[in-house]
C-alpha cells in the first residue's frame, strides 16, 4: 500500500502519513474490519453503542471514545457501519453527531448498506461544511470482512474516493468507483436483489434434492462447480445442510436492504418480482422468530 497516498491535516494526526480513522459500528462485519484497519497500521479510534465489542481493539491499542461526537472530532477519516438506515441518521445528524464535529478537510465514509437518497443528504450536508463524504457498502459477509476480501462500491467524488482507496484496500479486494453520490447505495441495491432470488434459488434445490432422496451433499458437489455455481450456493449451501444457522447477515438487515431496493426500483419504474418474492419469505421467517439468524435460515422454512 502507498502510505502517502492518504494525507490529511485536519485532526490528531496532522503531519503524519496515515490518517487517523475513527471507526463506528463493531458488529459481526465491522470489528474485523476495524481490526484491520489497526493491523495496517492506523491510528484507530472506534465508538460502538455496546462498549464491551470494542475491547479486543482496545487492549490493542484502539482509542475509545465515549461519544460519536468526540471520536469525529479526533479523526481525519470517520468510517460507520450501523444497523439501519434510522441508525445512520442518528449518528451522522443528531445532537453532537458526525457532520456537527467532524472538521473541515475531513473525509466520512458510511459503509452501512442505506438508502441512496440518504447518502445524496449526507454528501450535500457535509459538503456545506467542507468535508468530503462517501457512500461505500460492502458485500461478502462475515467471511469476507474477516478476510479481508469485501467488495467495495463506492458513491461520491472520485477525487475523495482515490485518496481513500488504500484504506478501502485494507479491508476488500474488489473495489469499484460507481460515481456520484448514492451511487454505491445503488449499486449495493443491485447486489441484494441478485442475492434475494438466489437464496430462494438455493433453498428450493436442496430442498427438492431431499424431497428426491437424494444426498445434497452430493448434488451440492456436482451443481457448484457448473453453470448454478455462486458464492451464495458453495458457502451458504453447506451451513443450511448442518443447520448452521448463525448470522453471518442477519435477516433482519436483509430485510431492511430488500425494503430499500424495492422502494428505489419503485422510484425508476421498475417490476422487482423476484425481489417482492423473496421480501415476503424472509417477512414470514422473521414473524417465526428467525429476525436474528443468518440468511441462510430461510432454508428452514422449504426444509418444514
Amino acid at each position: 500500500m502507498d502510505e502517502t497516498a492518504v494525507s490529511f491535516g485536519c485532526g490528531d494526526g496532522a503531519g503524519a502519513s496515515l490518517p487517523v480513522v475513527g471507526f463506528i459500528g463493531l458488529g459481526v462485519m465491522g470489528r474485523s474490519m476495524a481490526g484491520h484497519i489497526h493491523a495496517a497500521g492506523y491510528p484507530l479510534c472506534v465508538y460502538n453503542r455496546t462498549e464491551s465489542r470494542a475491547e479486543e481493539l482496545v487492549a490493542k491499542g484502539a482509542l475509545w471514545c465515549d461519544t460519536v461526537g468526540e471520536l469525529a472530532a479526533r479523526s481525519d477519516v470517520v468510517i460507520t457501519i450501523v444497523g439501519f438506515p434510522r441508525d445512520v441518521e442518528e449518528v451522522y445528524f443528531g445532537e453532537g453527531g458526525i457532520l456537527a464535529s467532524v472538521r473541515r478537510g475531513c473525509c466520512v465514509v458510511d459503509m452501512t448498506t442505506s438508502s441512496p437518497e440518504l447518502a445524496v443528504r449526507i454528501h450535500g450536508e457535509a459538503s456545506k461544511r467542507g468535508v468530503e463524504a462517501l457512500d461505500a457498502p460492502v458485500s461478502g459477509g462475515d467471511l469476507g470482512a474477516r478476510e479481508a476480501r469485501l467488495s467495495i462500491m463506492v458513491g461520491g467524488d472520485e477525487e475523495a474516493y482515490r485518496r481513500m482507496l488504500p484504506l478501502f484496500q485494507v479491508m476488500g479486494k474488489n473495489i469499484v468507483y460507481q460515481g456520484k453520490a448514492g451511487s454505491g447505495q445503488h449499486a449495493k441495491m443491485a447486489n441484494q436483489i441478485v442475492i434475494a432470488s438466489q437464496m430462494m434459488g438455493v433453498c428450493e434445490a436442496l430442498a427438492y434434492a431431499e424431497k428426491a432422496g437424494l444426498d445434497p451433499r452430493n448434488v451440492l458437489a456436482s451443481i457448484e462447480g457448473g453453470a448454478a455455481g455462486s458464492w451464495t450456493l458453495s458457502k451458504l449451501g453447506p451451513r443450511m445442510l448442518s443447520g448452521d444457522f448463525e448470522p453471518g447477515f442477519y435477516v433482519k438487515h436483509f430485510i431492511k436492504d430488500m425494503r430499500i431496493a424495492l422502494a428505489s426500483a419503485e422510484e425508476l419504474h421498475l417490476d422487482t418480482p423476484g425481489l417482492r418474492t423473496s421480501l415476503g419469505l424472509y417477512e414470514r421467517l422473521a414473524g417465526e422468530g428467525g429476525e436474528n439468524e443468518g440468511t441462510q435460515a430461510l432454508f428452514k422454512l422449504y426444509r418444514r
